[in-house]
């Protein structure tokens, strides 16, 4: 996707900001950080914002908390101080900052609701995640919990709330129970997405600001297109 795209008084999206972090809807294609494909990162597209908007003269500081996938939509939070990274990251890695996700599937899961506890194997190369019942060699425990939202025409939307944070561990959990998220081909999905997304997307965060000690719920509004529209009727 051509970052050129981005306005970064249109297009970019800011759920919350204040001197310590900036809260950012992310797009479908967008990509958190740099990677081989030498795409501007959404990391840069907010410096950049900042810079422009405060006039700043030197580089802007902005840390990379935590990742979505290239192909999902909704919630980045970034550090704007070197004072509150350190401290979002130790939030993060303890898991005290809780992430809601939604997700559009085509098969009703077995359950309405239920916990989804799998051991997740990672292929570098393949770069994807493989469910297993029983732990295996260089496998991780991956827990979510999830429940049917909504009943679409064809489609069922769920709401999911992860207890752990793997490589891709909703898209391979619901895999797995066979209900891959829809437009996800790497994970089962018969067809891909016209913008070549996948319908998961991460719709809440809360935790504790890392230093006013308040705490803090964003909500991310879903992408402009008919599906995810049809979810919120």
């Amino acid at each position: 996707m051509d970052n050129k795209q981005y306005s970064t008084k249109n297009n970019l999206q800011i759920l919350h900001e204040d001197n310590h972090i900036i809260v950012v809807n992310k797009r479908v294609g967008d990509i958190v950080q740099g990677d081989k494909t030498g795409d501007k990162p959404l990391s840069e597209v907010v410096k950049l914002y900042i810079k422009e908007r405060d006039n700043k003269p030197g580089n802007v500081y902005l840390g990379v908390v935590h990742r979505l996938d290239r192909p999902t939509s909704g919630i980045v939070l970034f550090s704007k101080t070197s004072k509150s990274l350190p401290r979002l990251n130790k939030l993060f890695q303890e898991k005290e900052a809780k992430k809601t996700y939604w997700a559009v599937v085509k098969n009703r899961p077995p359950k309405d609701q239920d916990t989804l506890v799998h051991y997740l194997k990672r292929n570098q190369k393949q770069n994807k995640s493989y469910a297993n019942t029983k732990e295996v060699p260089d496998s991780k425990k991956a827990i979510l919990e999830y429940r049917i939202l909504k009943e679409l025409d064809n489609y069922f939307l769920l709401e999911i709330d992860l207890q752990t944070g793997r490589h891709h561990q909703i898209r391979s959990q619901l895999s797995a129970i066979g209900c891959p998220i829809k437009g996800d081909l790497k994970y089962g999905f018969d067809r891909s997405n016209k913008d070549a997304g996948i319908h998961l997307h991460a719709r809440k965060l809360e935790f504790i600001h890392p230093v006013k000690k308040e705490a803090i719920t964003i909500v991310a509004d879903v992408p402009n297109e008919p599906l995810w529209q049809a979810c919120m009727k």
